[in-house]
């Protein structure tokens, strides 16, 4: 979708920073390892069709998405690499299979019911992927609970399933002060995974590294990888410098020269002009548009012209304020809310959040487009 000049409120993806992110996640990688990138939560808010299209050209192997319905999405979307889904649930076994998805299977109570769906069609070799928990704590097989999953995989599933993939998530891979844990949480995904191959009579796939494990842990990539907040530009290592893919910009609709008689600017009051006068411009986000409260009065600054220019008063809904006192802005001059500067990581510590957040905060109303 091309940009149009009439618009103002756009989340902008740089095609070139997402293929060198690519890029990078893939040196990693041995030839043969399989690389998965998560698009879940529309694609972390850069816009899950978009985004998947981008990374099918790249050449990604897999893709994954939380629920069943980002998935509907996706084939609606055009798109064919094969889905994981990750939170399959047990309610949407039908879209999940008219979808060719395929789901993570947490528990046994899971796996049985989806078992007795593929009966009632009549379906065999389904493609499904085993969730491990090894140390996580959300979803999962314990180890204590690998015997009767293999038990029933022999005996009770009727060849209705094939294990396409054993995967585990790691808790904290980005962290060196919690590296121990993330290896016994590797040894232990690497046993339980290895009881499941020898129960079943066959290898699935093996994944447990996230982002930060690509980046932390390449010896342990097994047989595919699972690339999520990397793509969209963030690095668990302070020395590599990944590239921001999305940059939320608007225009700017007004701009108002105040002096101290003009009283205060926005809701509460908040806005304090200053004893000289204050120039302010109107724009076109607010916090329907993800731009939290907290980053109001003064607390974060947003790029326009070159320059940053501080939130006065409080965020509003549709719009928020910023101060451009001696700069050169004009209506219809483009401001940058985050991108390169200032960057989602940045917005995130003003919060005392995780770029995810700020994200994933930016609606569907925000236009996606593609830059190349």
């Amino acid at each position: 979708m091309q940009h149009k000049d009439t618009d103002f409120s756009r989340l902008e993806l740089n095609l070139g920073a997402c293929r060198d992110n690519y890029r990078y996640f893939r040196s990693l990688l041995e030839p043969s390892t399989r690389l998965l990138v998560l698009v879940k939560a529309n694609a972390y808010g850069h816009g899950s069709a978009e985004f998947a299209h981008i990374m099918q050209d790249c050449g990604a192997d897999y893709l994954a998405v939380a629920h069943p319905v980002e998935g509907v999405e996706l084939r609606r979307a055009g798109i064919s690499l094969p889905i994981l889904v990750l939170t399959a649930g047990i309610d949407f076994f039908q879209e999940i299979v008219d979808n060719r998805l395929e789901p993570g299977i947490p528990n046994l109570y899971t796996l049985k019911a989806f078992c007795t769906y593929l009966s009632g069609r009549n379906i065999k070799d389904y493609p499904i992927h085993i969730k491990l928990d090894t140390g996580m704590h959300r979803l999962g097989f314990m180890s204590s609970e690998i015997e009767e999953l293999k038990n029933f995989l022999l005996n009770g599933a009727d060849s209705r399933v094939r294990v396409k993939s054993c995967y585990s998530h790691l808790a904290a891979s980005e962290d060196p002060m919690e590296d121990a844990f993330t290896l016994s949480q590797i040894s232990m995904f690497q046993a339980n995974a290895d009881s499941v191959s020898s129960g079943i009579g066959y290898k699935p796939m093996y994944h447990i590294l996230n982002s930060a494990g690509i980046q932390r842990f390449p010896q342990f990539q097994f047989d595919m990888v699972r690339l999520g907040i990397g793509i969209y530009g963030i690095s668990a290592l302070p020395e590599v410098k990944l590239k921001p893919v999305a940059s939320l910009k608007v225009k700017v609709l007004q701009v108002k020269t105040l002096s101290p008689e003009d009283g205060t600017i926005g809701y509460g009051r908040h806005g304090r002009i200053a004893p000289e006068g204050t120039v302010i411009a109107t724009i076109p986000v607010g916090y329907a548009d993800g731009i939290d409260r907290h980053l109001g009065c003064g607390r974060a600054s947003f790029s326009v012209n070159g320059h940053r220019a501080p939130t006065i008063g409080n965020i509003c809904m549709d719009m928020c304020m910023i101060d451009v006192t001696g700069l050169e802005v004009e209506p219809g001059d483009t401001v940058t809310i985050f991108g390169s500067d200032p960057t989602a990581s940045e917005l995130a510590a003003i919060l005392d959040t995780i770029p995810y957040e700020i994200m994933t905060s930016v609606p569907q109303r925000v236009e996606r487009v593609i830059k190349r």
